[in-house]
């Protein structure tokens, strides 16, 4: 498995050097580490918890953890699929702990139904809702993982503390029941996917 030294939100920051520079004690350096990743790390939460406000906690929570922790990071899989692991127990956690039978997404609609200034935005946003309502909490994570975020099956399955054949043997199952169910058009759905390794 390659190592990504390079964060995939700004290219030009060497995320490995940061990381050595916390774990050597410089903890101002790990201000780097949010900013780079606050905004992937928010999106994520948000759409496996369904709510602003506990995303914004998650997150916070998260970065707490990472930096907590990052003395037992080593390079065997990337800084990046490192956090996300950290965020996918935590989020995990947090559903577990509410109960809240997978119902994601109420206030969605509430959240951005009066801003005209954003309707394809919105209208976009609606069309991932519909599509993330059809699959159960590991579809959720794979499909975010890798479609959004851009992973291998390696680090998904690194992350979600799976074997890699396993990943893709699910979002093969995955692509085929969205692209099944094609109520929203084919060309919407197949959008949403990531082929390759």
């Amino acid at each position: 498995m390659t190592v990504l030294n390079k964060s995939k939100e700004n290219p030009n920051l060497d995320i490995k050097s940061i990381v050595e520079q916390v774990q050597t004690g410089d903890i101002h350096a790990y201000t780097e580490i949010i900013r780079c990743f606050q905004k992937p790390i928010y999106i994520y939460c948000y759409y496996l918890l369904g709510n602003k406000e506990e995303a914004e906690d998650a997150s916070q929570d998260i970065f707490i953890k990472g930096l907590e922790n990052i003395s037992n990071f080593s390079y065997t899989v990337s800084f990046s699929a490192w956090l996300y692991k950290i965020a996918h127990h935590h989020c995990i956690d947090l559903i577990k702990k509410k109960n809240k039978g997978f119902k994601f997404w109420t206030g969605f609609k509430k959240d951005h139904a009066n801003n005209h200034t954003h309707r394809q935005e919105f209208e976009y946003g609606d069309i991932i809702h519909e599509l993330l309502e059809k699959l159960n909490v590991d579809e959720r994570r794979i499909l975010l993982l890798r479609s959004i975020e851009e992973y291998s099956f390696d680090e998904i399955a690194s992350i979600m503390e799976l074997k890699p054949t396993t990943v893709r043997k699910k979002y093969e199952r995955l692509r085929k029941k969205l692209m099944k169910e094609n109520k929203l058009g084919g060309d919407i759905y197949e959008h949403s996917f990531k082929t390759g390794g």
